[in-house]
């Protein structure tokens, strides 16, 4: 865990956050800022910076968190529509929080990327 990292605090239940799943691992809350009509973000527990981070001892946990973000999606009614899921790697592309995280975006029609 890192001592300033506000994900590890909610993790540590030392900062709140509407939890709508714990994997054990992982854990699923909503994004304090949403930019669609569903927005999860999604977590492992342990403190990885970012995708970029990675070492084969995550390996693991990274396949359990996408496994969990299908489980998650499903039940927050997302499978019908569709959803997106984004995680951002460094600061050029918008990663304002240093923990691993994936957006899941959805409950509307979100538009395209600009790619």
């Amino acid at each position: 865990m890192s001592n300033d990292c506000i994900f590890c605090k909610i993790v540590e239940k030392k900062s709140s956050a509407d939890i709508i799943f714990d994997g054990g691992d992982t854990l699923f809350f909503n994004d304090i800022s949403p930019k669609a009509a569903t927005h999860i973000l999604a977590i492992p527990k342990k403190h990885i910076i970012s995708l970029s981070t990675l070492v084969a001892d995550d390996h693991a946990v990274i396949g359990k968190l996408i496994h969990d973000i299908g489980h998650v999606a499903e039940e927050a009614g997302l499978e019908e529509g569709g959803y997106r899921v984004i995680s951002n790697v460094g600061s050029n592309a918008g990663q304002a929080v240093a923990h691993l995280h994936f957006h899941i975006l959805g409950g509307e029609p979100l538009g395209p990327l600009r790619c």
